[in-house]
């Protein structure tokens, strides 16, 4: 559910030659929401909100929602007051996946130069598929047809000469359809951008932007380079002065390696006890280690997410003197980072644990597993059980009274 700002005029036709344009961008719609609606045909038309718990947060709202203000990240409280006539469902992650397995194998038929960068969207290069398939264009459209058919679910398709550009494409062809940025339009059409629609400008980097008179990407372009790196820094500002004349030479890249795995959850009441906080953290890093594991992966550095009563939210990291995959070696580093961390009299609303920069756990690494192989194989023979008999049959003694919290959700 992209938040980017758009532009009315970036949304038009920007001409019809897709020459050297072979990176498409293809975003699902709504997507979340649309299958849940693909379930429900009864709700087709409706507003429909997905994160329907009290205290969560949207994930997903049909375009009938997001006509009352309703968006991605908004605590579900703010979405009923905004709609209160909405449909509001929990998530199903299990089904959503199901979906995205479907489509990616549809993209998968036009290239296998194909890099999903979410759930629900991915970048193909077309380049090699030109001679059987067609032009970008049709590629594309053939591309729209075969996910309706396919899956009953509607993606809108970005097709441009970069990534960056495509995904800005992709954008402004929402919902349910597809647009063309020919090469030669790339920097009149990012000139016709907010400055917070470039690729890494966030709410504070464009409020920054913003307070120096820079409000639409044209104004950054032509600001000079010393006054960007003054205010953004070298490499930000440089990298913003690229995007902004359309300078992007990153790849599309198959097989894209996740970066980190991470659970959060949001709990029913908020929270003071920190030994129920702790309890949490070790159940979190233990969701986390399994996930490692499963993967082949290795971590490098712990984080922590806590999100106060007020919204307020502080992330703490700590790399590790060797990379993991045990529970207790992120359960060790994730309750040092929360003991910095003052909880205030209303409680934690939120709290997450993420391991971070990863390897390979074949590529040699020398790790903290070699510390004691005994940890190591007794967490190793629970992922096996619970692969058999289910996640619940078994867990550590201090987490025997049920798992703790509200809502996590894994990603």
């Amino acid at each position: 559910m992209s938040r980017a700002p758009r532009s009315e005029r970036a949304g038009r036709s920007w001409g019809d030659d897709d020459t050297g344009c072979t990176v498409l961008h293809v975003d699902m719609d709504a997507f979340f929401a649309a299958v849940e609606v693909l379930d429900h045909p009864e709700l087709r038309g409706l507003p429909v909100v997905v994160g329907g718990e009290h205290r969560g947060v949207v994930t997903s709202a049909t375009y009938e929602a997001r006509a009352f203000g309703v968006h991605s990240a908004m605590p579900v409280a703010r979405a009923r007051a905004l709609c209160p006539q909405a449909v509001f469902l929990p998530t199903r992650h299990g089904r959503y996946s199901e979906v995205s397995r479907q489509v990616m194998a549809v993209l998968a038929e036009v290239t296998p130069v194909m890099e999903q960068v979410s759930i629900d969207e991915a970048f193909l290069d077309v380049s090699g598929a030109l001679r059987r398939m067609g032009p970008p264009v049709t590629i594309a459209g053939w591309v729209r047809r075969e996910v309706r058919a396919r899956t009953g679910v509607t993606a809108s398709v970005g097709v441009a000469a970069t990534k960056h550009v495509a995904k800005l494409a992709s954008t402004h062809a929402k919902p349910d359809g597809l647009l063309l940025v020919p090469a030669a339009a790339t920097v009149p059409f990012l000139h016709s951008l907010p400055v917070g629609a470039l690729w890494g400008v966030g709410e504070k980097t464009r409020q920054v932007l913003e307070r120096r008179g820079w409000d639409t990407v044209a104004e950054l372009a032509a600001t000079p380079l010393p006054a960007l790196h003054r205010t953004l820094g070298v490499a930000a500002g440089q990298r913003l002065h690229d995007l902004a004349w359309g300078v992007d030479p990153r790849p599309v890249t198959p097989g894209r390696v996740e970066k980190s795995v991470g659970t959060e959850t949001t709990f029913a009441e908020d929270v003071t006890d920190r030994q129920l906080l702790d309890r949490v953290l070790l159940d979190q890093s233990h969701q986390c280690a399994a996930r490692l594991r499963a993967d082949g992966m290795l971590c490098s550095t712990v984080s922590v997410k806590v999100r106060m009563a007020d919204f307020t939210t502080l992330t703490r990291s700590r790399t590790l003197p060797a990379p993991t995959d045990l529970a207790r070696d992120l359960a060790a580093a994730a309750r040092d980072l929360l003991a910095g961390v003052t909880v205030p009299a209303a409680g934690v609303r939120l709290l997450g644990v993420r391991a971070e920069r990863l390897v390979s756990a074949s590529a040699g690494v020398q790790s903290m597993l070699d510390d004691d192989p005994q940890q190591a194989r007794a967490e190793r023979a629970m992922d096996g059980v619970r692969a058999r008999f289910g996640p619940a049959v078994l867990r550590p003694a201090s987490l025997l009274g049920g798992r703790p919290g509200g809502r996590p959700e894994t990603r």
